[in-house]
């Protein structure tokens, strides 16, 4: 059978991934498992969302109109195929704490999902120019984060997150934070984050695959929607 790019692709980093679990598979900080973080077939157009997934749609996402929201975006596959960032942090998890930031700080939070890219700025940009206050929070699922405003081009923001296995919950919560401060007009000091230099060549791979998967989820020709935790 011929395989295409992107199967040679994901069937190189899936043996670059089984070098890294037995190089870290042992010790107190093991590398992840590859199951349960939505590296499993793709699943077809129309098919049913899965039992486990973290998000309800509730309608395409409109311009917010309110200053004092922030928006969170996130990726495709977050909280579907995907229902963990790259170090199992479940994504429920991420986004109940980085609302809580925002709201100690008196805004709210409204959360979309971008369907047309998987490329973080991008995300962030677009949907900081679907919040009310100009601020928007981004998402990839495995983990990485970024705080835009809607005046800036892509590749500038306020503040980016590129290494998901550094950031825990209390780090997504001063996200949160950080983000309702600016949509304030105020300058708050940067989120401070951890610095491992092992966590590059630990989690390189993996981070490589997860985003493959992302990426098989993008549909340019749906728009941003808005969404929900299940159950609220």
């Amino acid at each position: 059978m011929e395989l295409n790019g992107r199967e040679i692709n994901e069937k190189f980093v899936r043996g670059l991934i089984e070098e890294v679990l037995k190089q870290y598979g042992t010790g107190e900080n093991p590398a992840p498992p590859i199951v349960g973080y939505g590296v499993g077939p793709t699943p077809s157009a129309g098919a049913a969302p899965s039992a486990s997934a973290v998000l309800r749609e509730t309608g395409t996402a409109a311009e917010g109109k309110s200053r004092d929201e922030v928006v969170i975006a996130v990726g495709p596959a977050f909280g579907a195929s995907q229902t963990k960032t790259i170090v199992g942090i479940p994504h429920a998890d991420v986004l109940k704490e980085m609302v809580a930031g925002i709201e100690e700080e008196g805004l709210k939070a409204r959360v979309v999902k971008v369907y047309r890219t998987s490329d973080l700025s991008t995300i962030a940009n677009s949907s900081a120019k679907l919040s009310g206050s100009g601020i928007a929070v981004g998402l990839q699922s495995k983990g990485t984060a970024v705080i835009h405003q809607k005046d800036l081009t892509p590749l500038n923001n306020l503040e980016l997150f590129p290494q998901a296995p550094l950031i825990d919950l209390e780090t997504f919560r001063t996200i949160g934070k950080n983000a309702a401060k600016y949509a304030k007009g105020e300058s708050p000091n940067p989120v401070p984050v951890r610095n491992d230099q092992m966590a590059r060549p630990k989690y390189q791979a993996f981070a490589a695959l997860l985003h493959i998967k992302e990426t098989e989820h993008v549909d340019e020709s749906r728009q941003a929607v808005e969404v929900v935790l299940q159950g609220q």
